[in-house]
């Protein structure tokens, strides 16, 4: 009769224990536990560590609340300016309510990725190309603002936004090409035009100096006959100065002095 007893405590005991293990759960640093007690949420959220429910009524439901980088396929629309291109982006996201992330909405991740692809092609539609290419910050703060007003009743928060590529036809990659070109060929016709100018108030000033000591023009012939003749040419060009030939010219109009006649 007594080993009859001890045989029923011990199969109780170890009933019980395989009982409590059953129910036992650990939970990681970075995950909280939500407990469903017959379809029902109870108690607050299972913080980290170890944990129990009962089992065969009482369901736990683990989540991650680490960053999440969930890349947005590429989406193709047509901008303001009636360009096709083609944009994707990165979305940073976490759950910052474990319990609204669960009930409140079927799938989290699958719901902030459909809201993601919907936002950016929304936004491709109400911006321009230009905008697009240069001004992606703030293109960024209003992509996260449209996915993020939605998912706060998910219990999910983005943290950041991000559009990696903007990919255009090559037709646009051409166009834009030759545009640029025809930009910097623009400045450099400015640039020496403008050089021109200069140079050209600056020879002017020269020939007015020049014209009050007409010896002046004569150094100046001198020193770029020396400039020549330093390179080894073998053919010099000597310019006849314009002066002498005006002085000679003066010579010939003017009459021969009168005969001195004599005592």
């Amino acid at each position: 009769m007594l080993q009859e007893l001890v045989t029923a405590a011990v199969a109780v005991g170890a009933g019980g224990a395989a009982y409590l293990l059953a129910g036992a759960r650990v939970i990681k640093q970075y995950e909280r536990g939500v407990v469903f007690r017959l379809g029902r949420v109870v108690g607050d959220v299972r913080s980290p560590g170890f944990t129990t429910v009962i089992p065969a009524v009482d369901r736990l439901r683990k989540v991650n609340l680490q960053i999440v980088t969930m890349p947005i396929p590429a989406q193709e629309g047509i901008t303001r300016d009636n360009v096709t291109v083609r944009v994707d982006a990165v979305v940073y996201f976490r759950v910052v309510d474990a319990a609204a992330a669960i009930v409140n909405v079927e799938d989290y991740r699958f719901a902030v990725s459909q809201m993601a692809q919907t936002s950016l092609r929304s936004i491709i539609g109400k911006s321009e190309l230009d905008d697009l290419l240069s001004n992606r910050e703030k293109l960024n703060e209003g992509l996260e603002l449209m996915i993020d007003s939605p998912a706060v009743g998910w219990g999910v928060q983005i943290d950041r936004v991000e559009i990696k590529d903007v990919s255009l036809p090559e037709s646009m990659k051409r166009s834009m090409a030759r545009q640029a070109e025809a930009d910097r060929e623009r400045r450099a016709r400015i640039i020496n035009a403008d050089a021109e100018l200069q140079a050209s108030k600056k020879l002017a000033d020269a020939a007015k100096e020049m014209s009050d000591q007409p010896a002046a023009l004569q150094l100046r012939l001198l020193q770029t006959i020396t400039a020549v003749a330093a390179e080894k040419n073998s053919t010099l060009v000597l310019p006849f100065p314009v002066e002498l030939l005006r002085f000679l010219e003066k010579a010939q109009q003017q009459p021969p002095p009168p005969p001195t006649v004599g005592p």
